[in-house]
């Protein structure tokens, strides 16, 4: 079948599939690194508890066969080495039947993953990047032709992505259709990036541009991914670029680099000028095509829930609708928080609580938190628990499940839930009592910057967690292991409500670090009250819930 293969699209397929192999490279090592303290037996949300409740049909996967930790270390690693060899050429160094079985593997190790990861797996790139390496498995190998229909579904894919992201926002926040949601933006993201304070003082006029380009990248564009060529060239180059300014404004995980590797798909290389393919293909096995077009009729079908949900008026802004994870509805940044939020984490080794203790802070690795350090790039590298405490700040509701059980880990000193920081105040021994302070946060101006050296103004606005220690959390149901102090096995202390550990909702006064600026301060003792004016919508995502 003539119409079957798109030969002319090597360079395309090759480019997506090594992308997408290193993208799940990423994601197979920042589960290795972090699952411990995280997911792990001891950890904050433990995957044997998670199983113990919800069934296998509710979220398959190999760790509702059997689950230890070492079981776990054993299939992400695993799955970073395969990743690691597709990426370098091992999926077309090998027979077609071969390269699919080992993308299958991928996938399926990676939905174990996201399937038991609860609150931590639960961003809309979790769901992309599966959807988008079972496709990767049908785009074929060195000897076979690219299939045409694959390739229209990478493009389907693509145009879901962004023109889902396009309508959240025009039937979300204001600021979108008024075109200042962007002079917010760069400041209230949840993990800014090393030029994100560049991008904030923008001239008012470039972030209304920058909006109103979004609008039309988002909104026009990814039509013309679906339109014949050299449009749709046109329109993922579009797509690319717009990503890589992305990429150098702030920190999202893979979410860019993986529309990147989805635009792809849709550039004919001849149309750039990029070399053609030197030789003929042999003949596409027919087990092969029967496979391709049953799996193109399962996604037209299984695609009549994200069009449904993308012109419904009560749009979701990220959803599986399977628990397999295709087939997905995608969006980003419905809504952007005016002000920043951040929740600061103490500790002291004094025994005895005074007016005068001295706190010294837990620095996180990409969270802000000294004034002075400037933001760091760890994109398309994940750090998850960087990433919850930025939704702590929005509400408490959302830290809920597992800020009580972190607490715990710093307490005890757990050496897992350490390593996930920058930097460990007590390391010698852990602290007697911890306590947290929700803080404002904006990024400072020229001036500022050039007298004090400080990225970040902070004013405190309200009690967080009060002090506590191991004595409180037990008594509100927490218990160590017998014998000793940790690591924390993290039992009873999720289903206590973190309210009961505040002294009411009082003010923190007189804490304020950072240049003075008696303008801006009263943004924050004024208006915010200790919270948003609005509780925006999680850019990628649900609010942290486990996976349905």
């Amino acid at each position: 079948m003539d119409w079957f293969a798109a030969p002319d699209y090597w360079l395309s397929r090759l480019l997506v599939q090594r992308l997408l192999a290193a993208l799940y490279l990423i994601g197979f090592l920042a589960a290795a690194g972090q699952f411990r303290a995280l997911i792990g037996a001891d950890g904050m949300l433990p995957v044997p508890r998670f199983t113990a409740r919800v069934p296998f049909r509710r979220s398959p996967g190999l760790f509702h066969l059997h689950y230890s930790d070492r079981f776990f270390a054993a299939g992400a690693w695993s799955g970073a080495a395969l990743a690691a060899a597709v990426a370098a050429g091992l999926g077309d160094a090998v027979p077609l039947w071969t390269s699919i079985l080992l993308w299958a593997v991928l996938w399926t190790l990676y939905l174990s993953i996201v399937n038991v990861g609860q609150t931590w797996y639960s961003f809309g790139w979790e769901s992309l990047l599966l959807e988008a390496g079972f496709l990767a498995a049908f785009l074929g190998d060195a000897d076979t032709a690219p299939p045409t229909l694959v390739l229209w579904l990478m493009r389907w894919l693509a145009f879901r992505v962004e023109f889902g992201a396009g309508l959240i926002k025009l039937r979300g926040d204001s600021c979108w259709r008024d075109l200042t949601c962007l002079q917010y933006h760069h400041e209230t993201q949840p993990m800014p990036g090393p030029l994100s304070w560049f991008f904030h003082h923008l001239p008012a006029p470039l972030h209304r541009v920058e909006a109103a380009v979004n609008h039309f990248v988002q909104l026009v564009v990814p039509v013309g991914l679906l339109l014949p060529q050299p449009v749709a060239s046109g329109a993922a180059c579009a797509v690319i670029a717009t990503q890589l300014w992305l990429v150098a404004s702030g920190n999202f995980a893979w979410l860019n680099w993986l529309t990147i590797a989805l635009a792809l798909a849709a550039v004919e290389p001849a149309r750039l000028g990029l070399p053609v393919h030197a030789r003929a293909y042999p003949g596409t096995p027919v087990w092969y095509e029967v496979l391709v077009i049953a799996l193109t009729a399962a996604v037209l079908v299984l695609s009549y829930w994200p069009v449904r949900n993308m012109i419904s008026r009560g749009q979701a802004m990220n959803r599986s609708f399977n628990r397999l994870h295709l087939v997905n509805t995608y969006g980003a940044f419905g809504s952007v928080n005016r002000f920043r939020q951040e929740v600061v984490v103490e500790g002291t080794d004094e025994t005895v609580l005074t007016p005068h203790t001295v706190w010294r802070e837990y620095g996180f690795k990409g969270k802000p938190g000294d004034v002075r350090r400037r933001p760091r790039q760890f994109a398309p590298y994940h750090l998850r628990l960087d990433w919850l405490m930025w939704f702590a700040g929005i509400s408490s509701a959302y830290a809920r499940p597992w800020f009580l059980p972190f607490v715990a880990r710093l307490l005890s000193g757990d050496r897992a839930t350490l390593r996930l920081l920058r930097h460990n105040p007590f390391p010698d021994a852990p602290p007697t009592h911890v306590r947290a302070t929700l803080y404002l946060y904006r990024f400072t101006d020229w001036r500022e910057l050039r007298e004090t050296g400080a990225w970040w103004h902070r004013t405190a606005l309200s009690e967080y967690l009060a002090p506590v220690d191991l004595r409180a959390l037990g008594r509100a149901g927490y218990r160590p292991p017998p014998g000793r102090p940790g690591p924390v096995r993290g039992r009873g202390v999720r289903k206590v409500p973190m309210e009961r550990f505040r002294r009411g909702h009082r003010r923190a006064e007189g804490r304020r670090e950072g240049p003075p600026d008696s303008r801006r301060d009263g943004r924050a003792n004024g208006r915010t009250g200790g919270r948003t004016g609005r509780r925006p919508e999680p850019p990628v995502g649900g609010p942290c819930e486990e996976p349905r």
